[in-house]
């Protein structure tokens, strides 16, 4: 099917736009890193069950260690430094300039794939990645009460931000590398179905994740909190929601559309969020939709819409 990286990389885009809604509510709720501890935990518990219907063994199934490496590094950087990172820069410079920083995300990931996989994006898709990530910027830059923007920006959150942005892209490239160790043939002896490698490769990455988020608890002093978290049943539903949105059904599919596509073009696609939220984050919390974010939205759908063009 033509073109089925580029629409998977949509599909995950709404999905994070769930779990990002979801997400605001559960971070305030139990707390950032207490929220990610339950997220990766959850997302390990759907995964056993997802293995154990399709396969009938709640394992991944045949997996080398090579790629269970590359998936657990895969994990500590996209995960754990990824999400610390980010959640530092928002609380230095805000979820806005964070947002925009992430637009880094794709370029990160197209020059990680490039240097270790080798792949190369034609003049087109270049041109369609600038023009939608310029539509985020200007999308995100219009969002806030009085729309101004900032040269003057701590450079301790500007550099959390960059690391964030960068450990997505780098994050999502090491996956891909991961799941190139996977042997097809032996998977296909076995009877293992080849869509199920994108979960089986997140199954390591979530394992690393839950470690990270865990030590960084520890080290923090925070455990308390997730022992109040698990028995704060409306806590728990949210983060079972976000969690299928995210770490699970998200990224598990994140990782299938690199399968099909150029890692720089799927992030681009899922870095889609800010604008896809709009008009949710309207009609539930009320916020303001300026004309900048409209114009933003506008150029992104050209971006994304010259995807399809090559």
């Amino acid at each position: 099917m033509a073109y089925i990286g580029e629409l998977i990389s949509i599909g995950v885009a709404f999905s994070w736009t769930a779990t990002a809604l979801l997400s605001e509510f559960g971070s305030k709720r139990l707390g950032n890193l207490t929220l990610n501890v339950l997220r990766m935990a959850l997302a390990l518990v759907f995964s056993l069950v997802l293995f154990g219907v399709v396969t009938g063994n709640p394992l991944p199934i045949d997996v080398s260690g090579d790629a269970c490496g590359w998936m657990l590094l895969s994990g500590l950087v996209g995960y754990v430094i990824g999400d610390f990172c980010l959640f530092q820069c928002y609380i230095i410079i805000g979820s806005r300039y964070g947002q925009l920083f992430m637009t880094l995300a794709p370029l990160s990931a197209a020059l990680m794939a490039w240097v270790t996989l080798g792949q190369q994006m034609k003049s087109m898709s270049i041109v369609a990645m600038l023009v939608t990530l310029l539509g985020i910027s200007i999308s995100v830059l219009g969002r806030g009460e009085h729309h101004k923007v900032s040269l003057k920006l701590p450079l301790n959150g500007v550099l959390y931000a960059i690391g964030a942005a960068v450990c997505q892209g780098v994050g999502l490239v090491l996956s891909k590398i991961g799941m190139d160790h996977y042997d097809l043939a032996t998977l296909a002896d076995l009877g293992v179905p080849e869509w199920t490698i994108p979960f089986s490769a997140n199954f390591y990455r979530c394992l690393a994740g839950i470690v990270g988020f865990l030590l960084l608890l520890y080290y923090r002093d925070e455990m308390g909190l997730l022992r109040e978290a698990m028995h704060d049943k409306k806590g728990l539903s949210v983060a079972t929601a976000t969690t299928i949105f995210g770490p699970f059904v998200g990224v598990g599919f994140s990782l299938m559309a690199v399968q099909y596509t150029a890692a720089g073009i799927a992030s681009t696609l899922m870095a889609m969020t800010p604008i896809i939220i709009l008009l949710p984050s309207y009609w539930l919390f009320h916020e303001k939709i300026t004309w900048k974010a409209v114009v933003g939205a506008f150029i992104s759908v050209i971006g994304v819409s010259l995807f399809f063009l090559v």
